[in-house]
């Protein structure tokens, strides 16, 4: 057990809290989210409801800070963090703040307790110099729901084909680490002369079997088998000189990232870092020369990482990539090594990178997130204080050790965090640039400060970073606001929501006569329609390219020490050619940057938004029912716990 000690907010304040109305964003749509995706079964049995979520949170942070300060006999006074507590719950039930995903979704259970804080990290990254230490860590940290980073330092030296006769039997156990161990094993029989394992699959559960610690079900052995026979595969193919090491070490990651997702154990993301230089790298999702990728290859963005003066003026050569399909992004490693904001030096070892590259990592390194919600703070002191929760929340999550020593150590050093914003651009166009700098130079003061103090009281050193802008994805939508720092493919949509058919929450919203209709593309799927309203900022049609990289820099300069996670958004008709102009201008000012071409028609049927007019929104809002979550019950599925899988 690593948290030994408890905390409990007081009852008379819990039943209070339960008596309280929470209010979601996108009218239905943000319930829905957090029903489908974040309600737990609490021991009694009975599903959560918004309030017990808060009261599981608050209890397990404040849990975990309790028994960092009794372990290391630091004063602690119950009265005092209960008060401090129920503040803290007060503005996360209202939603000024809130935990990444994977904090609604874990902490406060035994899980966390017991096995540490990996699964409450958002990102984390690995040096493949060591294949298969790299590809462990890798497998194991994508099945704890951390996004991982890779680069493509191996080199590929003393690969040979591993001696197949009398091998031996490796029976698999049916845990997170037994997988983990068999990828392992199997990568060193090719580099360092391991034994030929030939593996048991038998003692793993079938597929539909519970999954007790994070919930969902199992997939039974399939997807494991399958990552053995690609990783094989691709082995013999290097060990017999017809790829490279680029070329191995990418599909080896990228096909471990598809195995945890069709595992269904927690979704993938991934991102690979390579260089500007290497042609391999630039050409991985070029699926017409290497079509056989296509199967792998979605799993993880790819980035390319400036890292020296003379890789700036090479730009010119990734443009015409970006101009086609938004990749690669660029990772800016000087100016992440030498600053924390943009002109603001601090040294920094990172040099490699989270999936949504809001974070920059050492190997081995993990950073857990929170995030702040302008439009939710009835004021400006209101916002300051969530930033101060926010701040505690991922302040104290770093006091947790996870179950992997290498990445303790680090940990230990840096307890790097990052408090993040999202609706920025709500901010933006509500506060105007001068208001909203003057806000963001004074919130990062706070949190920068806040946590030194809190560092000193529990006698450990401050967080080397703190602040961030990440993507947010599905934390946003259950506030009701445009995601991180970027602005609303369309003010009036149809939002879908993709529900497996023998989930729980598909015959509530089938009875609450939620327009639905089959999944076009997977089977025993049923996909929702929901109309959202995304405020009065502007469409990001409406913004032009410049706008979004001139945004971006100031965030960087004014907000995050930590990198910016920002996807611009451009026409490829009238700004494809001003790509290089534009990565020219403002790459030398940031940490991090993708560029997506936006497409105003969909590319394909039930996107995930589509975009409607205002009168067909009124229209589709008045006829929508009330949907009565009295009756959700017996949902307890992790699997839509995700760190974005695609970014960009």
């Amino acid at each position: 057990m690593i948290v030994k000690e408890r905390f409990y907010l007081d009852e008379t304040y819990c039943q209070e809290l339960r008596k309280k109305q929470a209010y979601f964003g996108f009218g239905g749509f943000g319930e829905a989210v957090y029903y489908r995706t974040y309600s737990r079964i609490k021991p009694d049995g009975s599903q959560e409801h918004w309030a017990d979520t808060v009261i599981r949170v608050i209890n397990g942070v404040i849990s975990v800070r309790k028994n960092h300060y009794i372990m290391n006999d630091l004063s602690w006074n119950e009265q005092q963090w209960q008060t401090y507590a129920h503040a803290l719950a007060d503005a996360m039930f209202q939603m000024q703040w809130l935990p990444p995903g994977r904090g609604l979704w874990i902490m406060g259970t035994d899980y966390i307790y017991e096995r540490g804080s990996a699964a409450l990290n958002n990102c984390g990254a690995v040096d493949t110099a060591e294949l298969a230490a790299a590809a462990d860590w890798t497998m194991d940290m994508l099945m704890c729901g951390v996004g991982v980073g890779f680069n493509t330092a191996w080199k590929g030296e003393n690969v040979s084909m591993p001696h197949k006769s009398r091998p031996a039997v490796f029976i698999i156990p049916d845990s997170r680490e037994g997988w983990v161990a068999s990828v392992r094993l199997l990568i060193e029989s090719y580099t360092k002369n391991g034994a030929w394992h030939v593996f048991d699959y038998s003692a793993i559960r079938p597929e539909g079997s519970p999954i007790k610690g994070f919930g969902g079900t199992a997939s039974g052995p399939a997807p494991l088998q399958q990552l053995h026979k690609r990783i094989e595969s691709y082995l013999d193919t290097y060990a017999q000189g017809l790829c490279n090491s680029t070329r191995c070490v990418a599909d080896i990651m990228n096909a471990i990232g598809v195995c945890v997702v069709a595992g269904n154990v927690r979704r993938s993301a991934q991102i690979a870092l390579g260089s500007i230089d290497d042609k391999t790298f630039l050409e991985l999702k070029d699926y017409a020369k290497n079509p056989e990728r296509a199967a792998i290859g979605w799993v993880s963005n790819n980035t390319v990482v400036l890292e020296k003066d003379e890789d700036f003026q090479k730009l010119s050569c990734i443009a015409k990539h970006i101009k086609d399909n938004g990749e690669p992004g660029i990772m800016n490693l000087i100016n992440v090594q030498k600053y924390a904001r943009y002109g603001e030096k601090a040294k920094d070892k990172a040099y490699l990178a989270n999936p949504c590259s809001e974070i920059a990592l050492e190997s081995f390194e993990l950073c857990n997130l929170a995030e702040v919600f302008h439009t939710r703070c009835e004021d400006e002191a209101a916002f300051y204080k969530a930033l101060e929760f926010a701040a505690f929340y991922a302040s104290t999550v770093a006091l947790l050790p996870t179950h992997r020593s290498e990445t303790n150590e680090i940990i230990l050093r840096n307890r790097r965090i990052g408090v993040s914003l999202s609706g920025i651009t709500e901010m933006l166009d509500m506060l105007g640039t001068a208001e909203l700098i003057r806000r963001l130079r004074k919130g990062y003061k706070l949190v920068y400060s806040l946590n030194r103090k809190l560092a000193a009281q529990a006698n450990i050193p401050p967080s080397i970073r703190v602040t961030t802008v990440k993507p947010s994805g599905t934390i946003s939508q259950l506030v009701g606001v445009s995601s991180g720092m970027h602005f609303p493919n369309f003010r009036y949509a149809i939002r879908r929501m993709r529900v497996a058919n023998d989930a729980p929450i598909c015959k509530l919203l089938k009875s609450a006569d939620i327009p639905n209709e089959p999944d076009r593309y997977s089977t025993n799927t049923t996909v929702f329609e929901f109309p959202i309203d995304q405020g009065k900022t502007r469409k990001v049609s409406e913004v032009s390219a410049w706008e979004q990289f001139a945004f971006l820099a100031m965030l960087q300069r004014e907000w995050s020490d930590n990198m910016v996670s920002c996807t611009i958004s451009f026409d490829a008709q009238e700004e494809g050619g001003q790509i290089e102009h534009m990565l020219a201008r403002f790459v030398p000012l940031i940490k991090s940057v993708s560029m997506m071409p936006y497409n105003t028609t969909g590319i394909y049927e039930q996107m995930p938004y589509e975009e409607i007019s205002k009168e067909e929104y009124q229209k589709r809002l008045a006829a929508l029912k009330p949907i009565d979550w009295k009756k959700y019950s017996n949902n307890n599925d992790s699997s839509n716990q995700i760190c974005c899988i695609s970014c960009r």
